[in-house]
């Protein structure tokens, strides 16, 4: 009967539970505080360099600085934590005695499970509620390179959008006023994927039916002729927002607010697949920390008959350690396109999965 219960013995499971957290948020501590001091080292001559800074800019630094770090180290804090519980219940000889109990190798990792569930629930709330607002504040300040952070002008520069096969490009777009202005306006028109001609203005406004452009004239690539056409109307169709999206990182926004800016720039004809990905890492990420029980089990059992438990924790640390790489490189290959939005972010944790369990299968046996 007990091999039906997840749970056999809730004494068991709080007990577990509890040493697993415990030596997971104590790695955590110890983590952030080196990666902080070290990182602080490197940083706080260029915070201080900048005239009117001082020993505050510093501490400000730090306290944008640090939930990144907790973001980033917090699933290694899982892994290890993970390793050195287990390490413990075997040096102890408690998981023998769990197994003598006829508990299986899932019901002796059910509590890590739980707990790790439960990290992966204060972690994806702690990414949202306060790593992206920590990652938009510093990087607006990195990019002054720790300077005065000055007030939005209110003007993008560079802007593409994409209108059907036609792509329109502005040099400027000027949002500060009652109305948008373009300025240096550039229509790539196409037919089947090919350039056919260019359509150039000076200026273009929002009007009923299009944009107004002022001094427009085309260049016609087939006869290499300049057509002068004055005031027109163009572009019908195209929204005033669709040139007033800001390019979008998706590590500075919570999810609803991201999901919301890919509809944004989906519907402008603009690329998101590599933001659909970092959209989807926000759920993965964080769930990361519940394979790391299974990943980490190898360090638990065959210890006793095998007195190996160094090479088994170094095995688990090295498949914990494996799953990270893989998992950055999936995002990699999803920001290239070379992998879908799904794949960059579920691709290593179903993976992973599937390796933990079949060696957890295979230990069991």
């Amino acid at each position: 009967m007990h091999q039906l219960h997840f749970f056999p013995s809730r004494t068991m499971a709080l007990y577990v539970g509890r040493m697993f957290l415990i030596r997971t948020f104590s790695i955590l501590f110890a983590l952030v505080l080196v990666l902080q001091t070290l990182d602080l080292l490197g940083e706080s001559g260029k915070i201080l360099a900048v005239a009117g800074n001082g020993d505050s800019d510093v501490w400000r630094y730090v306290g944008m600085r640090m939930p990144q770090i907790i973001e980033t180290f917090l699933p290694f804090s899982v892994l290890l934590g993970t390793i050195l519980t287990l390490m413990t219940l075997n040096q102890n000889s408690e998981v023998i005695a769990m197994k003598a109990a006829g508990m299986s190798a899932h019901q002796v990792l059910a509590p890590l499970f739980l707990a790790a569930l439960l990290v992966a629930g204060i972690s994806f709330g702690f990414n949202e509620r306060i790593v992206t607002r920590s990652t938009a504040a510093l990087s607006a300040w990195q990019k002054v390179e720790y300077a005065q952070v000055p007030r939005d002008s209110g003007v993008r520069t560079n802007i593409w959008v994409r209108d059907g096969n036609d792509l329109i490009n502005a040099a400027t777009v000027e949002t500060g006023g009652p109305v948008i202005v373009l300025r240096g306006v550039t229509i790539y028109e196409r037919t089947q994927g090919v350039l056919s001609s260019m359509l150039k203005a000076d200026s273009a406004r929002p009007v009923a039916g299009g944009w107004e452009m002022t001094d427009a004239r085309r260049f016609l690539r087939r006869s290499g002729t300049l057509e002068p056409l004055g005031t027109i109307t163009a572009m019908q169709g195209v929204r005033p927002d669709q040139f007033t999206l800001a390019q979008v990182d998706g590590d500075e926004l919570p999810f609803p607010q991201l999901a919301s800016a890919i509809a944004d720039l989906e519907a402008a004809g603009r690329p998101v697949d590599a933001l659909k990905g970092v959209l989807w890492h926000k759920i993965s990420g964080p769930l990361s920390a519940i394979l790391m029980p299974l990943l980490g089990a190898v360090a638990a059992f065959g210890l006793a008959r095998s007195g190996k438990l160094f090479v088994r924790a170094i095995l688990g640390m090295a498949l914990g350690f494996a799953y990270f790489v893989a998992d950055n490189f999936a995002l990699a290959m999803g920001d290239l396109g070379a992998y879908s939005p799904f794949l960059a972010a579920w691709g290593p944790f179903i993976l992973f999965a599937l390796i933990g369990e079949m060696i957890l299968i295979r230990t069991e046996e």
